[in-house]
């Protein structure tokens, strides 16, 4: 099996040393050269021919953003973003990732060293993820200890029976690699009136306020980070924060988002089957609910539960996924009951929410 060969472009000689330690512990990665700026990095792809980038995003003499865009442009290829835990970080990421960058790394802001370590494993297997992605780019070692993987189950037990409350349809979408772009896609396809959205993006926490910022800019919908007991409101989505689980609850007169904040769930905090599982036992089949790209099978288990309780459920197809991991794992199991091409999403999100109850449809 050929090793996944990269080239780490960081204009640290610390961060350059550290993060090529890290890779190279890993046995199915090699690390082909460095590089301390971007115009280096140029000549050095041309010579070693990598098949995945990390990059910096703040460098000399040509920034991340602008050397990503002239790099999609010309020579796409799969590239991580290397970025700092900052409100200012989040931002340039996330534009990052519209350009058509695979995925991101948030590099810590102290102690680099043992924070490097810690996320050893986590950076290693985003690199071999990225290797085997289709980039696209936007027109305009040793074995690490895994954290034990719970279900659900951790944070909200199944309940017996699903309930149909009272008002409109409601819509859920789950989410990790390649999703903040996909949810992109489809939130700008929604008109301001739409049915309320709930969003579970796998983000770390200081992205997903600048996150659900920037979705409000390109929406019509308002899109906001959820709040505790906030009322869910048509022509509104609602991205669950990046440190706590989102869940639906029904308050006696309406829904409302709740925020938990319990143990990880499929090594993921928010995690989509915990979205889901909410829904399943509050909204029933009022619920139409698509998983998008990601990797992993973080809401596959989910997505079947609300099918079961009648919900109208869809996956992202594998064409038009970054990774068909998560949707593609909910398709396996018999979660959903369609396929659909991204740009396609919205609109059968939107034709299912007209129907007057999406499981006497299908039967």
């Amino acid at each position: 099996m050929e090793r996944v060969r990269v080239l780490v472009v960081d204009d640290s000689a610390l961060v350059r040393k550290l993060m090529s330690t890290m890779l190279a512990c890993d046995p199915a990665i090699e690390v082909v050269g460095t590089a301390a700026d971007p115009l280096i990095a140029r000549d050095k792809i041309k010579q070693l021919n990598p098949d995945v980038l990390t990059l910096d995003v703040e460098m000399p003499r040509m920034d991340g953003i602008t050397f990503l865009e002239n790099l999609m442009r010309l020579r796409p290829m799969p590239v991580v973003m290397v970025s700092s835990l900052t409100v200012e970080g989040a931002e340039v990421t996330l534009r990052a990732l519209e350009m058509g960058a695979v995925d991101f790394f948030a590099k810590p802001d102290h102690d680099l060293a043992s924070r490097f370590a810690e996320s050893a494993q986590e950076i290693c297997e985003k690199v071999k993820l990225a290797a085997r992605t289709r980039p696209r780019a936007r027109t305009v070692v040793r074995k690490l200890e895994a954290p034990p993987r719970l279900s659900a189950d951790a944070v909200l037990p199944r309940a017996r029976s699903a309930a149909t409350r009272g008002g409109g349809p409601i819509i859920a979408i789950g989410a990790s690699t390649g999703g903040t772009e996909a949810v992109r896609v489809v939130l700008e396809a929604m008109p301001p009136d739409a049915p309320p959205i709930l969003v579970t993006q796998h983000i770390p926490a200081a992205f997903s306020g600048p996150f659900a910022q920037r979705m409000d800019r390109c929406s019509a919908m308002r899109v906001c980070e959820a709040h505790d007991g906030q009322p869910i409101q048509s022509g509104h989505a609602y991205i669950a924060p990046g440190s706590h689980h989102l869940l639906v609850m029904w308050d006696g007169a309406k829904y409302v988002c709740r925020l938990h904040d319990g143990p990880p769930v499929n090594r993921h905090k928010p995690s989509v089957d915990v979205l889901f599982r909410s829904m399943a036992a509050s909204a029933g089949a009022a619920t139409i609910a698509t998983l998008l790209t990601g990797m992993g099978d973080d809401g596959a288990r989910g997505l079947l539960e609300l099918r079961q309780a009648g919900a109208a459920t869809l996956v992202q197809d594998e064409g038009s996924s970054v990774v068909w991991g998560m949707p593609g794992s909910a398709w396996k199991l018999g979660a959903a009951d369609e396929m659909q091409a991204l740009d396609h999403i919205a609109a059968r999100l939107l034709a299912l929410a007209r129907q007057p109850l999406a499981s006497a449809v299908r039967g």
